[in-house]
């Protein structure tokens, strides 16, 4: 892929091929390294990075709650006129089911044109683009006017308290920064050419209940009025009838309008009927079968994962129990939530319990210097494509940043297929064009931003 170099990028040229060559170098070695979480073992990755920078003059710092799960922070200073911009990937992984790779998950096969590995896609492409930019700026003696701050993060996945859990609250002085780019964004391939970029500036907020039924246990022979299955089941049946209504903000009525942009006639006639009340009733009808990321875009969700009951077809349990995943848009109220829940179940015998994730936060600004720099970025990487900002569906760690008031923004490499080969999934894998397309990318994002004009 040519890349344009223009403004600023013309005063701090960079030789990508030999940077490309790196990039790999580091990329390769810490996808091959086992960070899957639990129990994470993070500390490999971060002390990995720690010896690259310092060999070229950077401190960094690890900053742990548990040794072999730490976090890295590094700084490249400026001048202070302006506030910091932080730069996050997380070095943790989920977990894997090797029977079901066709490769080994952690030899970072090259094939194909991709590299296939646990993590090359969720979040060691970010983490790979943090160390690459800092020592750009650092080769390239990039005079700055706000500092540059790389933390590569453990403890994402989960919510674990050993990431940004454990860092805002006792190294905040460390990361306080006006800016954030981390995960989340990313863009699509379609018919050889990009389509969009996307860049998540929100995220749904994640609420875990659990349902309790309780009855009196009894022989199978002589079924009971109270039986605890048939309560808890008649409650699932409920939630599921509960309608949530839509609601559009920023991000969503962007995402929408810029779509329909770019979309064949039909499916652009859906995206702009959702933004008018009065013909968004058949658009609606139509995410809740066929797009279901964009019927959960817009509303809160509900969706019941586990069931747990009894222990013999012939002994009536006297307990059974259900988790339902809640995905609840920023502005919901979540208490209230529950308490109109508590209404919809409509039977005081089963106990509701909740079990918060990330914090709820308000969106992230579309009108800010950074945002904008994305799109220079996008434009002169893909010159055909426009920027999108998404909503996420899923939670990141952006979402605790944006409550202590820093404007985070999801960024990602383009991907051909976003259902195969993608985060979590078996054969996880990035095309490797798309890891270097990355890295340019974040380089010209920052420098738009930071570097001194």
């Amino acid at each position: 892929m040519a890349f344009r170099e223009d403004g600023i990028g013309l005063r701090y040229p960079v030789p990508w091929d030999q940077v490309e060559r790196e990039t790999l170098e580091h990329f390769l070695a810490i996808v091959r390294m086992d960070t899957s979480s639990p129990p994470g073992n993070e500390t490999l990755v971060a002390e990995y990075l720690k010896q690259v920078l310092e060999r070229e003059g950077i401190s960094a710092r690890l900053l742990a709650l548990e040794p072999k799960r730490a976090n890295l922070v590094a700084r490249i200073r400026g001048n202070g006129s302006k506030r910091p911009i932080l730069v996050m990937g997380h070095t943790d992984v989920v977990g894997v089911q090797r029977e079901k790779w066709s490769v080994d998950p952690f030899a970072a096969v090259r094939k194909d044109g991709y590299i296939w590995g646990r993590g090359t896609g969720d979040d060691k492409d970010n983490v790979t683009a943090g160390l690459m930019l800092l020592l750009l700026l650092k080769r390239r003696g990039v005079k700055l006017d706000r500092d540059v701050i790389f933390l590569a993060e453990g403890g994402e996945e989960g919510y674990s308290p050993t990431g940004v859990r454990y860092v805002i609250p006792n190294h905040w002085e460390e990361i306080d920064a006006e800016f954030a780019l981390a995960e989340g964004g990313g863009g699509i391939i379609k018919d050889s050419k990009v389509l969009y970029l996307s860049v998540a500036t929100s995220e749904k907020v994640r609420l875990e209940v659990q349902l309790v039924a309780r009855g009196t246990a009894g022989h199978g022979s002589i079924p009971r009025p109270d039986n605890a299955v048939i309560r808890l089941a008649n409650a699932i049946s409920r939630i599921a009838a509960w309608d949530q209504p839509m609601r559009l903000d920023e991000t969503t009525r962007t995402y929408f309008q810029r779509l329909a942009g770019i979309s064949p006639p039909g499916a652009a006639a859906r995206y702009r009927a959702i933004l008018n009340s009065s013909e968004r009733a058949a658009a609606e009808g139509h995410f809740a079968r066929h797009e279901l990321k964009h019927n959960s875009m817009i509303r809160t969700s509900l969706s019941p994962n586990v069931f747990k009951a009894g222990f013999r077809a012939n002994v009536i349990p006297s307990e059974a129990e259900a988790l339902i995943d809640i995905r609840a848009l920023p502005d919901e109220d979540l208490p209230k939530f529950v308490e109109r829940l508590r209404g919809v179940i409509a039977d005081p015998l089963i106990e509701i319990k909740t079990t918060s994730g990330r914090p709820a936060a308000p969106a992230s600004s579309l009108n800010t210097e950074m945002f904008a720099a994305l799109e220079a970025a996008q434009k002169r990487l893909y010159p055909e494509s426009i920027t999108i900002p998404i909503l996420l569906t899923g939670a990141t760690d952006m979402s605790p940043l944006r409550a202590k008031g820093m404007q985070a923004y999801g960024i990602g490499p383009v991907v051909e297929d976003e259902e195969k080969g993608g985060a979590h999934s078996d054969d996880e894998r990035i095309l490797e064009n798309s890891l270097h397309d990355f890295v340019r990318f974040v380089w010209h994002a920052v420098l738009e931003v930071a570097a001194a004009k």
